[in-house]
């Protein structure tokens, strides 16, 4: 570009002193240009099809055939500046797709008992203590044996560095922002999460530019319909000139461009997004999705049971069950265990010491706590359930939850309902792609019927597909791709096969299964379903761009090959138009960079982030509400006071603090953030509603010194079952309207803590 540029500027510079040596100089233009325009002509011609090139390489030699020369010089520069434009616009969009492939650490520093010894990261096997210094990025998946700072903006896109305790999993690819940290390696290089998104963005940076086809089924008409114009010219005008300024018109070298140019850049915002694409084609197919399949668990769920309530027999305290069980179970690899040791830890209990701890597979562990055989998992064989074991197990039906009984000394005494919970962002990710245009969103698990049908209808969904095998999802999303395009989202080996059929297949990176990850399309790389939301709408705005380029470009072209036909531009005119539209559309193309910034909330990031983990702690004083409410069921008695006055002082010490706090702090902020004084009328309404029924419940205890009377149980068993009632229905108000607005997801905050 720069010699062409040169040799047009001392053409002009010629002109006034001597024309020969002026059209001298720009016809030896014209030659630079006309050279590599050739070979790519060639080279497209030996792949069997022909473009721009072709247009702008007729355009150069009719141009320099009819002595118009200087129009030809601004063909070589419109030319060269184009493929400038494209370059850059490029490597732009490249920048964050590359900048994966950079990251990927080759060095790693393994702990040998007092030594630590430097070796490739290759070298990391299952249980090595990785030592990762403070910068460096984390070579494979495992677990914090010491607290640390992680940036996880490479592959999450969050500014905000995340602070894990020991004991939390941290994946591959994100960066220790703080002191220096130990990790037990969880799995090898090839098999950790970072390398299956290496592997994608290898796979799309080897890809070529996206959505060519539109581009290149634009230039299939358009090339002979310029032709045709220019030849009819010619004829009619009987004027060759005016056949080269028609050609010149349409040399749509950087318009035809500007479609890849704007695939390119959507798939660049996308990797900032926290997702990343195998190749433009799927993020075209993406943009003209109308019907989304998804997996269930780990997809629309955590993917992990909580433990949602503990019911026992008369007289038994709840927290010593779960302490017990806790002691336990902190031995066992089991998914359920976990459920029961992060329960305690929510609690505030710290498991007591159990000995001679033994697992029976798909029964459970058995183990000796403060003198007593403890055994946590089934019902002990050929056990009649006692009325209140029989009421949990009815309780269990309508939760649709499961039930881990806790037995000590072969009587059960407690039992813990645990259930997989909707991810806190799913609904408003779903509204959002109803709001995108997705008409038919289908769930496919092979869960049983009636939980798939209650995580639907939360979730607003139109058709689902329960105790699905992976054969039967697969003729699932065959049957839906015969109403439109199709997407598959799911995590586990079972998704795999449908995230092969879909049109395009999304898998969840974080937790993923490696045969979901290598099936899929296009991989969100943290653990955040509303990444999806993102995809789409980045993905329909690219698309949209890159169509709105080619079309505005194509009519602008046209009305110049037009006024050319006319007489009404020479070449060079109609070189300058030309590159006028050409650059125009480009820089059209390239706000696709630009899609989806929505407004910063680094400013409600940290009240988020705080209030969730408050939640998450405050499930213990919750579920004391519903407690207390079924201890009177029996009547008054020493149990009921103990379960109302026990609810009631953690309601005044943990719950009002924690409401007034967020009525203080939480909800001005985010007044400001929305900038709409009325956007928390209605969760303050329920702020008063809460602490009037705590009240209420204060006052029946303080008219009762002596113990609840039997007139009061009707009022006070109401009072707490209403205030249940609100509190579940604010809590995941909150956490679904509000926590979901930052950009720190919930769970992380949660393992912050």
């Amino acid at each position: 570009m720069s010699t062409i540029g040169v040799l047009g500027v001392a053409g002009l510079v010629a002109r006034p002193f001597n024309a020969n040596a002026a059209e001298v100089t720009w016809l030896a233009a014209t030659v630079v240009a006309l050279v590599p325009a050739a070979i790519w002509v060639l080279r497209d011609l030996r792949r069997g099809r022909y473009g721009a090139d072709l247009l702008a390489l007729i355009a150069l030699v009719g141009a320099a055939a009819v002595g118009e020369y200087f129009a030809g010089a601004l063909i070589a520069l419109m030319v060269a500046t184009g493929r400038v434009l494209d370059a850059y616009a490029g490597r732009r969009a490249g920048r964050d797709l590359s900048a994966l492939l950079q990251r990927a650490p080759a060095q790693a520093h393994r702990r040998r008992r007092d030594r630590i010894e430097t070796v490739a990261a290759t070298e990391i096997g299952r249980g090595d203590t990785v030592v990762v210094l403070s910068g460096e990025t984390v070579p494979v998946d495992g677990t914090l044996t010491t607290a640390g700072v992680f940036d996880e903006s490479a592959l999450t896109g969050e500014s905000i560095p995340m602070v894990h305790r020991a004991g939390a999993q941290v994946r591959s690819g994100v960066v220790n922002a703080g002191a220096t940290a130990d990790i037990r390696a969880g799995a090898t290089v090839e098999n950790s999460t970072y390398a299956g998104i290496v592997a994608l963005a290898e796979q799309a940076a080897a890809e070529t530019a996206p959505v060519a086809r539109l581009a290149d089924r634009v230039a299939v008409w358009f090339l002979p319909l310029a032709l045709v114009v220019a030849g009819a010219a010619w004829v009619l005008a009987r004027d060759p000139v005016r056949a080269v300024a028609v050609v010149v018109t349409a040399t749509p070298c950087p318009l035809l461009l500007a479609v890849p140019v704007a695939i390119t850049a959507g798939m660049s915002r996308m990797a900032r997004a926290g997702v990343v694409v195998k190749n433009g084609a799927a993020l075209e197919i993406l943009g003209r999705t109308r019907s989304l399949a998804m997996d269930k668990t780990g997809t629309v769920t955590v993917g992990r049971p909580e433990v949602i309530d503990i019911l026992t027999a008369p007289d038994i305290d709840a927290d010593q069950a779960l302490c017990r069980a806790a002691a336990v179970e902190q031995f066992s690899p089991h998914v359920l265990a976990r459920a029961v040791t992060r329960a305690a830890e929510l609690h505030g209990l710290a498991p007591a010491t159990a000995e001679r701890v033994s697992e029976e597979p798909g029964q459970g562990a058995t183990g000796t706590v403060d003198g007593h055989r403890v055994r946590v998992g089934r019902l002990p064989a050929h056990t009649e359930p006692a009325p209140w074991a029989e009421a949990v197990l009815r309780r269990a039906r309508l939760d649709l939850a499961g039930v881990i009984w806790v037995s000590i000394d072969g009587v059960p005494v407690a039992a813990l309902l645990v259930r997989d919970r909707l991810r806190d962002d799913a609904a408003r990710t779903m509204r959002r792609l109803r709001a995108a245009g997705l008409s038919r969103l289908l769930l496919l698990t092979g869960d049983r019927v009636d939980n798939a049908t209650e995580v639907a209808r939360m979730l607003g969904l139109t058709e689902v597909l329960a105790d699905a095998d992976p054969a039967d999802k697969i003729a699932a999303i065959r049957a839906e791709r015969h109403h439109g395009v199709t997407t598959m989202v799911g995590d586990g080996v079972n998704d795999a096969p449908a995230l092969a059929a879909a049109d395009i297949g999304i898998a969840l990176g974080s937790r993923g299964s490696t045969a979901a990850v290598q099936a899929a399309d296009a991989v969100i790389v943290d653990d955040r379903i509303d990444r999806l939301a993102d995809a789409v709408d980045i993905a329909q705005r690219a698309r949209r761009l890159a169509v709105q380029s080619a079309v505005a470009g194509m009519t602008l072209s046209l009305l110049a090959m037009i006024a050319a036909a006319f007489g009404l531009l020479e070449p060079a005119a109609g070189a300058l138009v030309q590159e006028g539209i050409d650059v125009a559309v480009i820089m059209n193309a390239m706000r696709a960079l630009r899609i989806g910034h929505g407004r910063r909330t680094a400013a409600i990031d940290p009240l988020v982030a705080r209030f969730a983990r408050e939640h998450d702690r405050l499930r213990a004083a919750r579920a004391s509400v519903r407690h207390a409410a079924d201890s009177l069921a029996s009547g008054p008695g020493p149990n009921a006071d103990t379960a109302v006055q026990h609810a009631l002082e953690l309601l005044i010490e943990r719950v009002l603090p924690h409401e007034h706090a967020e009525e203080s702090q939480l909800y001005p902020a985010l007044t400001d953030y929305l900038r709409d004084p009325e956007a928390m009328v209605t969760m303050s309404r329920e702020h008063t509603e809460i602490e009037r029924l705590v009240d209420r419940i204060r006052r029946h205890v303080d008219d009762s010194p002596n113990g609840i009377r039997e007139d009061q149980i009707d009022d006070l068993r109401a009072t707490l079952y209403g205030l249940d009632a609100i509190l579940t229905l604010h809590f995941a108000q909150e956490d679904e309207a509000l926590f979901t607005l930052g950009h720190t997801p919930i769970d992380s905050a949660v393992d912050a803590r």
